[in-house]
């Protein structure tokens, strides 16, 4: 399977390390040959990311902070400059201000609520309006959701209909942009040791919990994860949008 996306281009968003969901990913997208743009969040990151994207030889290596205005219009101007087109997108960001993430859903503040969703589920679809013009062809968006979107994980909180809000756009902007060729899909790993997660309260018990209970008695890992995106952005796909698709050794189906 080598090669089979030669000659695509494809923009990977939220690699903050070598253990993110992101990188993996990205490496895998890369190892089939895809040319990739990557992005870092600010200049603390950049020394963590600049490495990784070397190792992906990556065309376009760019700061992106959603919240900060004109940075994500600076990185599509870019991709229309040096390749003119994008075949594949990957948005795998997301945030919650501590003091929310932490308490629950209820007691969520306005502006904590109202902050994890621009930067988790409204980015994807401003990524993706500023991706249409470029996807002539057709094209494959894809985004992170995770199962706390369908169901009540504990201690996931705020995250969880954030998600979910997440897993509607997903299935909107398929509809909306499946006449274009543009297909659009949630991935929903199960969990993961990443930084990310790191802010979950108690993210460890929940690792063990899927790791013995999950039908395949594991959890997913990170090339696992890159292998299902490389096949939902290659030609192989093109029937495949609207979807949340779960790489989690099973876990989902239980209740």
């Amino acid at each position: 399977m080598n090669g089979f996306l030669s000659g695509k281009k494809g923009l990977v968003v939220g690699i903050a390390n070598d253990q993110s969901i992101a990188w993996g990913c990205a490496r895998a997208l890369r190892d089939a040959g895809a040319d990739l743009a990557v992005t870092w969040f600010n200049d603390k990151a950049r020394p963590y990311v600049a490495p990784l994207a070397h190792q992906l030889q990556a065309d376009i290596a760019m700061p992106l902070d959603v919240e900060q205005p004109g940075e994500m219009e600076a990185l599509f101007d870019a991709i229309t400059q040096r390749w003119g087109r994008l075949d594949f997108l990957l948005h795998s960001i997301a945030f919650a201000p501590k003091s929310d993430l932490h308490g629950r859903v209820t007691d969520s503040s306005r502006e904590g609520f109202a902050r994890a969703m621009d930067i988790s589920c409204h980015s994807f679809t401003r990524m993706a309006h500023l991706a249409e013009p470029l996807m002539t062809e057709g094209g494959s968006l894809m985004t992170m959701s995770y199962v706390g979107a369908e169901e009540v994980v504990p201690n996931y909180g705020v995250m969880g209909p954030v998600k979910a809000a997440l897993e509607s756009t997903t299935r909107y902007l398929a509809a909306e942009l499946g006449p274009k060729g543009i297909r659009v899909n949630a991935i929903s790993p199960g969990p993961l040791a990443t930084r990310a997660a790191s802010g979950i309260p108690n993210f460890d018990a929940l690792m063990d919990d899927a790791a013995r209970r999950a039908p395949l008695r594991r959890l997913v890992e990170l090339h696992e994860v890159g292998a299902l995106c490389s096949f939902l952005a290659s030609d192989q796909a093109k029937a495949i949008t609207g979807n949340t698709l779960y790489i989690d050794s099973g876990y989902h189906i239980l209740r």
